[in-house]
């Protein structure tokens, strides 16, 4: 989808990047397959001494980034890269200093061209120790393919401000932001790509100081099953736009995950975890790596239509047996050992969805490999995952999960199940407050319920984490009881075990 011009000046100023729009780039652009309106920086992989900022131009440029730890005085620089149109690069700034805040700022020009011009000025923070209080923000499920169902462009550019003002040290997407499977056309590489591009204006108001961790979805089609042996179709093209356009992290000293290469991609990137402050943070990704579609089905041919086959409670799965989809024993190990050997103070799980499919929270957390029983209730974990310990519920709270965050269902609500919260994370632009997604709260039987749209805002102490739902409204839909920014509802969870 095509930003609307008056919705792509307005995020463009809220950018700040200063770029004009070369003759050459628009040159560039005329018959071109992927569409870039404006330079957008996107941040990624912070660390305790190191972070990456992921660049994108309408056209050909040269660019360095330059920072130091004050406000418009930068002591060191990183090397000039230089990119052709539409391609990102990566800039890394390194040798920092822990729990730190750094001030940078891009210098560009075309190739060519004497001198550099001098973009934004932006700041990060880097790895904050235990005892610290810092905030980081999440959002779920903004499906910018649904114009006039549940997608505002403008009201999403608004939740985008909300979040700057909490000033995140990072910001957490739970999937459903980058929907390939609903493009309704031919797929290919470069419209994929687009699709990625496209999110980068709104993420990128954000992501220039927040660094972006992405959590996959259903939609994006990032899925086992797609692989064919080769590098055309739908589940490599995806792999590859994702990591293409937003800096994920990879296995190092500083984060673990996902260790495994896949054909055509290399490091899927798709789940981590990484400690910061007083916090443990863990995403999981149901996708990747069952051999049976968990959700969303793409039909064979890729030509955009869709085979449902979503949720074990409706039967419209492709298997009958839900105990067929699986994170996968390498992600199930994986997630045992980074819980069981933290000594976080608060271990917060993030992933689109339990099971990673159908609809609500503790009402599934029962069942298949997440719980241990069947459909009717019955345990079958020991037969069904004979490797395996525990159910990921009761790993969860064995080892003292503060929340558990999931998306899929557009609204808001917090549960709790044996010590661990269930927070499912509303839609950040739905123009309609909920009339779209009032059939999937009837799925929650418990709970504290708010209809979208907003994000959530965590802050993390050393003696209490706090969540706080920030709503978003449109200009026409204020009123004096619900205005932009107001907090919807608070909660409050202690350290665990």
């Amino acid at each position: 989808m095509l930003i609307a011009k008056s919705v792509r000046s307005r995020t463009v100023l809220a950018l700040g990047l200063g770029l004009c729009l070369w003759a050459a780039f628009t040159r560039a652009q005329q018959g071109a397959e992927t569409s870039v309106a404006s330079l957008t920086q996107v941040l990624g992989r912070p660390t305790n001494n190191s972070i990456t900022t992921n660049v994108l131009a309408p056209g050909d440029v040269e660019a360095y980034a330059e920072y130091g730890v004050k406000n418009g005085v930068y002591s060191r620089k990183t090397p000039v890269a230089k990119s052709v149109a539409r391609t990102p690069f990566e800039l890394t700034m390194d040798k920092l200093a822990a729990n730190t805040r750094y001030y940078y700022r891009l210098r560009y020009r075309q190739p060519g061209a004497r001198e550099y011009t001098a973009g934004t000025e932006y700041s990060f923070q880097t790895q904050r120790p235990p005892g610290a209080t810092f905030t980081f923000d999440v959002q779920a499920d903004s499906h910018p393919e649904r114009v006039a169902n549940m997608y505002s462009p403008e009201l999403y550019a608004r939740a985008m401000m909300e979040v700057r003002k909490d000033h995140p040290d990072f910001y957490v997407t739970l999937g459903d932001d980058f929907s390939v499977d609903e493009l309704r056309t031919v797929l290919t590489p470069n419209k994929v790509d687009q699709v990625y591009i496209n999110q980068r204006s709104y993420l990128g108001m954000d992501g220039a100081s927040a660094p972006i961790f992405l959590v996959a979805g259903g939609h994006e089609q990032g899925a086992m099953y797609l692989l064919d042996g080769t590098p055309n179709n739908a589940a490599v093209w995806v792999g590859r736009a994702r990591n293409k356009f937003y800096p994920l992290p990879e296995p190092n000293a500083f984060y673990t995950g996902d260790q495994d290469k896949v054909e055509f991609i290399g490091l899927l990137r798709d789940y981590y975890a990484w400690t910061w402050g007083d916090a443990l943070f863990i995403t999981l990704d149901p996708y990747w790596h069952s051999k049976q579609p968990v959700d969303t089905m793409l039909v064979e041919g890729g030509k955009g239509s869709l085979a449902t086959a979503a949720g074990a409670a409706t039967g419209r799965m492709v298997s009958t047996d839900m105990w067929e989809v699986t994170h996968g024993e390498a992600q199930y190990r994986w997630l045992k050992k980074t819980l069981e050997e933290s000594k976080a103070k608060y271990k917060f799980v993030f992933a689109h969805h339990v099971l990673g499919t159908s609809r609500g929270a503790v009402e599934m957390a029962d069942r298949y490999e997440w719980g241990g029983r069947n459909a009717d209730g019955v345990w079958e974990f020991d037969k069904k995952r004979p490797n395996w310990d525990l159910p990921i519920h009761q790993l969860m709270a064995t080892y003292g999960v503060s929340i558990f965050f999931q998306g899929h269902d557009h609204i808001f609500v917090r549960q709790e199940k044996d010590g661990v919260v269930y927070q499912e994370t509303p839609n950040p632009a739905n123009p309609f407050y909920g009339e779209t997604t009032d059939r999937f709260r009837s799925a929650y039987k418990s709970g504290d319920y708010r209809p979208p749209s907003g994000h959530l805002r965590v802050t993390v102490g050393p003696s209490i984490t706090k969540v706080d739902y920030i709503r978003s409204w449109m200009p026409k839909d204020e009123t004096p009881e619900h205005q932009q920014g107001e907090v919807a509802f608070s909660y409050t969870v202690k350290p665990g075990k």
